[in-house]
């Protein structure tokens, strides 16, 4: 055994252990209890929608977040089609349909880990298997009831199309990503710029479709109500389980560096993508990163859609390090509420440092795996 392959094996060894302690120490907090957390913000968005009422107002189901400085209402902010879908969570009790929604979450979760196990899991599935079911995302997904676990579903199976050449139902189950959470329109846009148009404009067609219904229902009235939440809520960047970059310059007191280091990292994705003409997955490796890293606000539940991206890139060089830092718990992230900056800025933005630590390593390792023959290529012309 060559020293390298001695060292992946310590490493995945270690994680392994790890991820096991986390599974173990994370599952009791996530037992559906008491408390509606997000899911209740949710119920009262869909509530309202039904009866003619701003679904981005403060109702008594609304979470109400409160740390050592720092406290705020957690109103719906996704975009209006989530008000009418969010109905459905009120056609019985909320604990009810909290319950049922916890489960179809967790088997969403199973699904999108096996498909992606089937195609990279080998030699390393026996580390990969437990990490991935140790992600802090994963585990605060399931606490607060969010709903981004059928969405990365989503986008796995989208990578997956997409490195079969299958562009057109990839197309659509991105454009239904990007009608849920719209800064990963950075997708469809850079795999439009490197030459994959048809997916690219089948998913920004699918988007307009989705987020044309509100307008049908409910008029453009939604529309305001939901942009004037988004401006009034430049505060929640500075939460810990921000990973983006302006969750990072905010506690460094410089949030609007954070905001134009991500614009600058998306004109310099754009240019690489028009002139080196990469693969799609290449593309969507950057793009789905550069969503989160980009964003105002990139909760640690977003790294959930970097699966794709961690798995088959497993044995490249500072992903595994990657993969340690997002299993961190995130209470041991919220402990470090009302510490002094320092300690926000580094053990309190662990999230944060492995995204700059992941584009790193796909920087670092990009020209490598350009010249790699055995990947497979979709030709823009066949997708």
């Amino acid at each position: 055994m060559s020293k390298r392959q001695t060292l992946d094996l310590v490493s995945n060894l270690i994680l392994a252990v790890a991820a096991v302690f986390v599974i173990a120490s994370e599952w009791p907090r996530a037992v559906p209890g008491d408390d509606l957390w997000d899911f209740g913000s949710f119920v009262a968005s869909g509530r309202a929608a039904r009866e003619g009422l701003n679904p981005y107002g403060v109702y008594p189901l609304t979470l109400h977040v409160s740390f050592p400085g720092f406290e705020a209402w957690n109103p719906n902010l996704n975009p209006p089609i989530s008000a009418l879908l969010f109905q459905l969570f009120d056609l019985t009790d909320p604990h009810i349909s909290f319950r049922i929604w916890w489960a179809i979450s967790v088997l969403c979760y199973v699904a999108t880990v096996l498909i992606l196990l089937k195609r990279y899991g080998r030699p390393d599935w026996w580390t990969l298997l437990p990490w991935a079911f140790a992600l802090a995302g994963f585990w605060d997904t399931l606490v607060l009831g969010q709903i981004y676990l059928p969405l990365v579903l989503a986008g796995s199976a989208a990578w997956l199309l997409l490195e079969r050449g299958e562009g057109r139902w990839a197309g659509i189950l991105i454009g239904l990503v990007v009608a849920m959470k719209p800064n990963f329109l950075v997708w469809p846009v850079l795999l439009f710029l490197s030459g994959y148009r048809l997916p690219a404009l089948i998913s920004i067609a699918t988007a307009a479709v989705v987020s044309a219904v509100p307008l049908l229902v409910m008029g453009p009235e939604v529309y305001r109500q939901w942009f004037e939440l988004i401006a009034s809520d430049r505060e929640r960047a500075f939460f810990l389980t921000n990973a983006s970059l302006v969750g990072l310059t905010a506690r460094m007191g410089l949030p609007s560096l954070g905001l134009w280091l991500g614009l600058a990292m998306l004109a310099g994705s754009a240019l690489w993508a028009l002139r080196a003409r990469p693969t799609a997955l290449q593309t969507s490796a950057l793009a789905l990163l550069l969503a989160l890293l980009a964003s105002p606000i990139a909760w640690i539940h977003y790294t959930l859609f970097l699966l794709p991206v961690l798995f088959s890139r497993w044995r490249m060089t500072g992903i595994r390090v990657v993969a340690a830092l997002l299993i961190v718990p995130v209470p041991f992230i919220l402990d470090r509420f009302g510490q002094p900056a320092w300690v926000q800025v580094t053990s309190g933005s662990l999230y944060n440092w492995a995204l700059v630590l992941c584009l790193v390593a796909l920087l670092m390792n990009g020209r490598n795996e350009w010249s790699r023959t055995s990947e497979v290529r979709v030709q823009p012309a066949a997708s």
